[in-house]
């Protein structure tokens, strides 16, 4: 922990400490390497040495990447008896001096090797790939919580939305995005490029993506948008080849069929509320015809709820049990138990419909029974019914939902 000491002492300290195990010379060499960029002050040599670092991470096997978090995590901590000593000093003469002094003792050392390995350029992919390598660490090392903390933190204020672009990706954005759309594709997958071509070639078919300046050709998050006449009941119908696509006039209805995070890295950084909300607000401005914006949404959690509250559910009944386990379900915080409805209720959204039948795929039986939801978007109302679900957990919903909850 090296907050406020001396750097000739930090330098000799942090060098001569145990190598926490590290079995080779280049694993060694990032520890020495990141102490040397803390240390840098010349801007070339400290961008060299930043890609350096990144080079050696990408290079660790796993027992040393865990070996490189731990050094992250305890040697470039902050110092505990340092920061109550200043806090003390502060809170007896809270004079502009002391402030400074405590702030920079509050802040450990690792963010600030964060920040100076961003300048590197490609940097904030890498770090958001170290993220990402860390996550993967902390369910059998739950105390490396302490530098995701730091790094969520980060990354949190580097993709505020203030820095996102949103860019709509069609059949003619360049390979190497279409590729990952892909990829990245969580909720229906994509089989091959000619199912990509119908998800974005009609013109009834949009697509939309975040975007991270520093990282141009990698979308962060994806939604897949149908137009429609009329709110649809299956995902299969939604995705069928018919051949017949409905002219931008024609369609009055905004499906967002599929939202996909694709930065492993990035959880905990949300998205996905102000992409939904962008998107629908460009949409209404540019297709006036468009009066209802609606999800078809999966119900990931439910067919395990089904197990413990109703095991011999008929088929006839599944919207019925489908309505009460979202209206109702709640977890220790008392939010809905649904992950996909945490989301959308806190954006705003309503509990609109629920079709039995509407994915037939073995993902959506497994998970759901079969049972999709759509969650309506109403523009007029998405702030009020957003801050409601905020401070009181109400959950929105249309007078035939909440019928279906009666009769469960």
């Amino acid at each position: 922990m090296i907050a406020s000491r001396p750097l000739s002492e930090l330098l000799t300290t942090l060098l001569e400490r145990p190598t926490f195990g590290w079995k080779s010379t280049d694993s060694h060499r990032i520890r020495e390497d990141c102490v040397k960029l803390l240390a840098e002050r010349a801007e070339i040599s400290g961008l060299q040495l930043a890609a350096k670092i990144f080079g050696e991470y990408d290079a660790l096997n796993d027992a040393q990447k865990l070996a490189f978090f731990e050094f992250l995590n305890e040697d470039l901590d902050i110092d505990p008896r340092s920061v109550a000593s200043l806090a003390e000093a502060y809170h007896d003469a809270p004079t502009p001096e002391n402030y400074q002094a405590l702030a920079k003792a509050v802040e450990p050392a690792r963010q600030r090797l964060f920040r100076r390995l961003n300048e590197a350029p490609g940097a904030t992919a890498g770090i958001v790939r170290m993220r990402q390598g860390l996550r993967e660490l902390l369910k059998d090392h739950p105390h490396l919580a302490r530098t995701d903390h730091d790094l969520l933190h980060l990354l949190r204020s580097w993709f505020n939305r203030g820095f996102l672009v949103m860019q709509q990706v069609s059949w003619d954005s360049p390979a190497t995005i279409l590729e990952k759309i892909i990829a990245y594709e969580a909720v229906h997958e994509i089989q091959n490029w000619d199912d990509l071509r119908r998800r974005l070639q009609p013109e009834d078919r949009r697509c939309f993506a975040f975007f991270h300046p520093s990282m141009p050709t990698e979308p962060l998050i994806f939604v897949e948008v149908a137009l429609t006449k009329g709110v649809p009941n299956s995902i299969q119908t939604l995705l069928a080849d018919t051949g017949d696509a409905l002219t931008e006039t024609e369609a009055n209805t905004a499906v967002f069929y599929s939202i996909s995070n694709c930065q492993p890295g990035l959880a905990g950084v949300s998205f996905g509320n102000s992409l939904i909300k962008q998107v629908a607000r460009d949409l209404s401005r540019d297709l006036p015809n468009l009066k209802t914006f609606v999800t078809l949404s999966p119900i990931p959690g439910f067919k395990q709820w089904l197990k413990i509250e109703d095991t011999d559910s008929e088929e006839t009944q599944l919207e019925k049990l489908a309505a009460k386990y979202l209206l109702t379900a709640k977890d220790e915080k008392g939010r809905p138990l649904d992950p996909v409805a945490r989301f959308h209720l806190g954006n705003g959204a309503q509990v609109h419909a629920l079709h039995s039948g509407a994915d037939t795929s073995e993902r959506g039986l497994r998970q759901s029974r079969g049972v999709m939801v759509n969650y309506l978007y109403d523009l007029n109302k998405i702030s009020q019914r957003a801050t409601q679900f905020s401070k009181k957990s109400t959950i929105a919903a249309s007078s035939e939902v909440k019928a279906l909850v009666r009769r469960a």
